[in-house]
């Protein structure tokens, strides 16, 4: 968390923050901290769910410091998690600040300093801010708000040639199963990661009956807790945001994300897919469904012009210059320059 304290602490003039759940101490003394230095600090934490619990006490220690602080509208949840400073950068965040789950659980945080997107996230802080309930939001350059991202992610889902990986805590959104699904009847490699919960065990069932591999992590405390929601297409570009899988989070609560292809952000975001994809066990299809002969069924990434898997030592097509993968033989793999585009391993 060293680089979201430090991106909270440089703040010289102003820092808005929207945040589902609020526990973290550090945090809280640095909010304090810079509105004792003078920088206008705005609070907005959610209401409607976690607030009476999880978000209260950080509400009252603010308050008491005269760090302004609101509720959000209680009609629907915020479950944004989004923090700018002086109005030039913004983290856009799938973890809360809750610190007791830093080390046990998957998050990514992007840190965004696109004019348009900083100016479109200020935009909506300043309607959220009022006590207004949650309408879309401007897209900036690349932004993706709910109310309403539904659509945009299933049309991201199915722009894929080669691949797509995701990894999320919920699946219970048909429009997203069906988009998994498509692709994966497409040839494409299709590979989903949470923790195991029977609550999704029916959606499970249905897609891994068209060929999507599924990896779950035990839920158990000495396992890696799936909370990131992350859609990554053919390794070259990726959703990362605050948004699950469900009908409420798509089409009814505050949330936030954005779609990049910024290699600084891709690579190594491709390389923690990867080891969390071999970290966890995939589940063995329900169905007796048998995939394509054309299709690559080894859990390789990305996949050749033929349907089948690279392996280390072969040519890279133009468009993998640079990213990693992984072989059929398991092993991860890079595009890299010798003499030429070759796969390498790593």
């Amino acid at each position: 968390m060293t680089p979201i304290y430090s991106l909270m602490s440089s703040a010289r003039t102003s820092l808005d923050m929207t945040m589902y759940e609020l526990s973290d101490s550090t945090a809280i003394q640095i909010l304090i901290a810079d509105h004792n230095r003078g920088v206008r600090v705005r609070v907005l934490l959610d209401h409607a769910n976690s607030g009476g619990s999880v978000n209260q006490p950080a509400y009252a220690t603010l308050s008491a410091a005269g760090v302004p602080v609101v509720w959000a509208n209680d009609t629907e949840i915020f479950h944004q998690k989004t923090i700018t400073v002086d109005g030039t950068q913004s983290a856009i965040m799938t973890g809360n600040l809750t610190s007791e789950y830093y080390s046990t659980t998957r998050d990514f945080v992007v840190m965004d300093s696109q004019t348009a997107d900083v100016a479109a996230i200020e935009s909506v802080f300043a309607t959220d801010w009022s006590g207004a309930a949650p309408s879309p939001g401007p897209s900036g350059a690349d932004l993706v708000w709910s109310p309403g991202s539904e659509s945009q992610l299933v049309t991201f889902i199915k722009s894929a040639d080669r691949s797509v990986e995701v990894e999320n805590e919920e699946m219970d959104s048909t429009s997203i199963e069906d988009a998994l699904e498509s692709d994966a009847k497409r040839g494409l490699t299709v590979t989903v990661v949470l923790t195991a919960d029977s609550e999704w065990d029916t959606a499970f069932s249905r897609i891994e009956s068209f060929g999507v591999h599924v990896v779950l992590y035990p839920d158990t405390p000495s396992a890696l807790y799936i909370h990131a929601k992350v859609i990554d297409i053919d390794g070259t570009k990726a959703f990362i945001g605050s948004e699950n899988f469900s009908t409420a989070s798509l089409d009814y609560n505050r949330e936030l994300g954005l779609i990049t292809s910024s290699t600084k952000v891709l690579s190594p975001l491709n390389n923690t897919l990867l080891r969390d994809v071999s970290g966890g066990p995939e589940q063995q299809p329900s169905s007796t469904t048998t995939p394509s002969p054309t299709t690559a069924t080894a859990g390789c990434y990305p996949i050749d012009d033929e349907g089948g898997c690279y392996e280390p030592g072969e040519y890279c097509r133009d468009a993998d210059h640079g990213t990693t993968g992984r072989a059929g033989d398991g092993q991860n793999i890079t595009c890299e320059y010798d003499n030429g585009w070759y796969w390498e391993t790593k």
